[in-house]
């Protein structure tokens, strides 16, 4: 597994931006898109706000809008960024067909209120059949926005569908790389997409007790990882995807090269479903073996885009694992989660977390965690709080840590950095 592998492009459909360089610049510049829940009505529920896509619609950028009917709100993000991403590799046409493939991380698509009064109805009456259009069935298979890109980009190569909740985009990214340094693809589109702002979602979520019921009445201040007073995360919903390629294939055609996915790392920790382990559990294996693999050394990590989902646990432990693996470095190093300004995207968050990295590399500037207004004594590192902060970036860590356990950590260098002999 020696061969290089670039990333080319990045697509994105965010709660604050539904194109990359606008997600990027409210990122930077700590706008927040977490408001009122407006895909039900939400008025009785106990949580009311989420971080909301606004303004998109997929049919804008799909050549035959036929395919829309087959595409969920979820699929509809996927599908809109991994379109933006090739244009951005500037990827339509590279290689042949089986050289290309798709990667993607998502949730079972949730049926709707109705669909499930319709059965209840007709479970009450013997041998009634529910009908529903092919269309909407397709609509509800994890499959369908992995397989939808493959169809619109023209890749008959590997596709892979990773559903692992917040860690899915870390592993589909992941797996992935794994097929470019094993020969197996020349260029895969690769990231995640989520939309659980439905009722099944918020509801469970809230039985659970994650999600946070203190500032219904301000939703732009919910979301407030690293802070003393954050009380659980903001459901979030969208899409990032990238391209990426063999590094000597990318560089023969001239692609825009960002940085370089240099390593990756995927633990379980094997503890409880819901909660992060207080010792940093596989989350520390994830980030080590990231960094081995890319041949980072702990010194050279310059910023950690943080899981950061503003619970009083996941942030504990995901601090004191940057601290085990990063040693005295760690407090020399920024860390901040865009989770902060657009909830938490599930599925599709660590393809955020990666986007705040890459960018991160190429612009010089370090997005901030928002809402970080009363520091928790026990969280010692440089959260970057509320204010973007202007530094080199030579490499960076990407975390995604999700309920079940997995982990999943990410490491990327700047392309010129990547030239020099490791």
């Amino acid at each position: 597994m020696n061969r290089r592998v670039a990333l080319t492009g990045i697509g994105a459909v965010t709660p604050v931006g539904n194109d990359t360089e606008s997600t990027w610049s409210a990122l930077v510049a700590g706008r927040s898109g977490v408001r009122r829940i407006t895909t039900f009505d939400a008025s009785t529920y106990p949580v009311r706000i989420a971080g909301q896509v606004e303004g998109f619609d997929v049919r804008e950028r799909l050549v035959d809008t036929r395919i829309a009917r087959h595409l969920s709100r979820s699929a509809g993000f996927g599908v809109g960024a991994a379109l933006e991403a090739l244009e951005n590799a500037r990827a339509h046409g590279a290689y042949a067909p089986w050289e290309r493939g798709v990667s993607i991380g998502t949730s079972v698509g949730r049926p709707e209120p109705e669909d499930l009064a319709e059965i209840a109805a007709a479970q009450a009456g013997p041998g009634t059949l529910v009908r529903q259009a092919p269309s909407q069935v397709v609509r509800r298979g994890q499959n369908t926005a992995a397989a939808t890109i493959a169809h619109v980009a023209g890749c008959a190569g590997p596709l892979i569908g990773v559903s692992t909740a917040c860690t899915a985009s870390a592993q589909a990214l992941g797996e992935a790389m794994r097929r470019i340094q094993e020969g197996d693809a020349r260029l895969m589109v690769a990231g995640g997409c989520d939309a659980l702002t439905t009722w099944l979602d918020v509801l469970g979520f809230s039985l659970l007790g994650a999600l946070t019921t203190e500032y219904d009445d301000a939703p732009e201040r919910a979301s407030r990882p690293f802070d003393r007073r954050r009380s659980g995360f903001v459901l979030g919903e969208g899409a990032v995807v990238a391209v990426l390629e063999d590094w000597d294939s990318a560089v023969e055609r001239g692609a825009p090269i960002l940085a370089e996915l240099a390593g990756y790392g995927s633990t379980l920790n094997a503890y409880r479903l819901t909660d992060a382990p207080p010792d940093g559990g596989g989350a520390i294996g994830a980030m080590a073996s990231a960094l081995r693999e890319g041949g980072i050394a702990p010194t050279d990590v310059d910023y950690v885009s943080a899981h950061g989902t503003s619970t009083p646990g996941n942030d504990s432990s995901e601090t004191l694992a940057i601290k085990r693996v990063l040693g005295e470095h760690a407090h020399n190093v920024a860390v901040s989660s865009p989770k902060s300004m657009t909830g938490h995207m599930t599925a599709a968050a660590a393809g955020l977390n990666l986007l705040a990295a890459v960018l991160a590399m190429r612009d010089g500037v370090v997005s901030p965690t928002l809402n970080l207004d009363e520091p928790d004594p026990k969280l010692d590192l440089d959260y970057v709080p509320n204010h973007a902060v202007r530094r080199p970036v030579r490499a960076a860590l990407v975390n995604a840590f999700a309920f079940g356990g997995t982990n999943g950590s990410l490491a990327v260098r700047r392309p010129d950095l990547a030239l020099e002999p490791r």
